[in-house]
């Protein structure tokens, strides 16, 4: 499938601000499941780009506005193709829990089994996910449990939680938004010692068009394995992935700093358009 996404955030100042510096999560990933056909980002006020690749090899973009000013527009602009992703079956038996250490000689696995920003993986969190799992032994069926329980468990409310909600938060009132579904899974399988990861993106279908948040767990054996605990099943092609990190704080479409009044008003508007062949 090929689709046409438009993102843009503008930010409206009660007065003018300076010296605002900012790190952006846009540029969507070229791998085995999308390529990116073309990719536009553009600033207002017009400022110098630069880019850089982190930890997770995520583009990083940022850029500096020293002079005063009202107003701040970020718009992303790409296309991408995306291919039928080769998941693993949802009746696969691929390797028991008793291996899971094999996982972390392999890659990065060790940073997404600890507790991050925004995840938790305390003895109650393990408690959940043992009794979510019940007597399943192996890893993959671990996390299709643990994905239906978070399904199941949490209640989609629309502004029920903020960007920087922890899962401690979300799990006392059991309710928020495609991120902390995310966030309660990575922490029901990391205290599992399953390696998760956070991934954001879009999700382009007719009932949705929007940014979106899902995970990856780590398989021996074969691999990342995404999974998405909103709507509890493995993602398709028409999820389109921008960054992966910890949790939502290494991914952040926009972050960053600057000085003058903290009165603003943000919007943000996206835009996904499939594009026949």
């Amino acid at each position: 499938m090929r689709y046409h996404i438009l993102h843009r955030t503008q930010y409206a100042y009660a007065a003018p601000v300076r010296e605002s510096r900012n790190e952006l999560h846009l540029q969507p990933l070229s791998n085995q499941q999308q390529t990116v056909d073309s990719f536009l980002l553009k600033v207002l006020p017009s400022t110098r780009l630069k880019h850089y690749y982190d930890f997770y090899s995520n583009c990083v973009h940022y850029f500096e506005l020293l002079e005063p000013h009202a107003a701040l527009t970020v718009e992303s602009s790409f296309r991408v193709t995306t291919q039928k992703m080769s998941s693993l079956p949802p009746d696969a038996r691929p390797i028991m829990i008793s291996r899971i250490k094999e996982a972390l000689t392999e890659g990065r696995c060790y940073d997404f089994i600890q507790a991050s920003r925004y995840v938790d993986n305390s003895p109650e969190v393990w408690r959940l996910a043992v009794d979510a799992v019940g007597d399943e032994r192996d890893v993959w069926q671990q996390a299709l449990r643990l994905m239906a329980f978070v399904h199941s468990h949490l209640a989609y409310q629309s502004n029920s939680t903020k960007v920087h909600t922890h899962t401690r938060e979300v799990l006392a009132q059991r309710r928020g938004v495609c991120q902390d579904f995310a966030h309660v899974m990575l922490s029901l399988c990391r205290s599992m010692q399953i390696p998760a990861l956070y991934v954001s993106g879009y999700l382009a279908t007719e009932k949705a068009s929007a940014t979106h948040a899902w995970i990856e767990v780590f398989i021996p054996g074969h691999g990342w394995q995404p999974l998405d605990p909103t709507h509890n099943l493995q993602p398709d092609e028409t999820y389109i992935k921008i960054a992966v990190g910890r949790d939502y704080a290494d991914v952040a479409p926009i972050s960053g700093t600057y000085k003058g009044t903290t009165e603003r008003n943000m919007n943000v508007t996206v835009k996904i358009e499939r594009i026949d062949a």
